[in-house]
């Protein structure tokens, strides 16, 4: 492949997809240049944090694994530098890599800017060009054209024919569609409500809108703006939230759900 300017192609492990707050447990990137030739890159990061086991059973990386690595900021310079003013390739990094890297290396008091860079995220080109709609479905499950896409009837015909190659392909035939129930992804448990107005992070809980998004934990308010808590008590929120809440400023705080 031609390749005119640098080309960092970049990937984060990470303690969970929270951009704002999660940590990077191992960072890898393959510098490709112009004459063909090519650097490595990969390190392996102390977060911090305790990492999750079920982000551990995806990437194979427990707390034991990193607990002699060391933290973000002694390596941010060295990664600062590989990058240099390479353009950046990746697959999902435009919503997530790039601006959780950004972050950390913001928290230590670094600098990085895109500029002129070119991003190329495969994802989003391979949604723009593979489509990801009932008809694609179909053709890939089932190996049929959809001729009466967008008809009530026949797209629910077909979402059935569907979703039983699924059971086939991914889950049991026993246990019949019941099988399938288990791909609500465990990125749900990140919520505590099904709103999505409170999400968990490191066994804590955060609202997620108004002025303390992302900020303050709900243990942390109780102490520091109780008259926001007692302000979403009086609002349109969920029986669940204001059960929460006011549970929360009597001193019983929310437990993370076990995973």
């Amino acid at each position: 492949m031609k390749i005119s300017r640098p080309l960092v192609v970049l990937d984060l492990e990470t303690t969970g997809t929270w951009v704002e707050k999660d940590k990077i447990v191992e960072i890898g990137m393959v510098k490709h240049l112009p004459d063909g030739s090519k650097e490595s890159y990969v390190k392996r990061v102390n977060p911090g944090m305790h990492i999750p086991e079920s982000v551990s059973k995806i990437t194979g990386i427990s707390d034991e694994d990193v607990k002699d690595a060391l933290i973000f900021s002694k390596i941010a310079p060295e990664v600062i530098a590989f990058l240099g003013d390479c353009n950046i390739g990746g697959f999902n990094i435009e919503r997530f890599d790039i601006p959780l890297l950004e972050r950390e290396i913001i928290d230590v008091g670094l600098k990085f800017e895109l500029g002129d860079r070119v991003v190329y995220d495969a994802q989003k080109i391979y949604n723009i060009h593979e489509k990801r709609n009932l008809t694609a479905a179909y053709k890939f499950y089932c190996n049929k054209a959809l001729d009466n896409a967008h008809s009530a009837l026949g797209d629910v015909e077909a979402t059935f024919e569907i979703l039983s190659e699924q059971v086939n392909k991914y889950g049991s035939t026993e246990e019949g569609i019941s099988s399938l129930a288990k791909f609500d992804y465990e990125r749900s448990l990140d919520y505590f409500d099904k709103g999505r107005k409170f999400r968990w992070w490191n066994s804590e809980l955060y609202p997620m809108f108004g002025k303390h998004a992302r900020r303050h934990s709900i243990r942390e308010l109780v102490k520091r703006d109780r008259a926001y808590l007692e302000w979403i008590l009086s609002k349109d929120f969920s029986v669940e939230v204001k059960a929460m809440i006011g549970d929360a400023l009597s001193g019983a705080f929310p437990k993370p759900p076990k995973r």
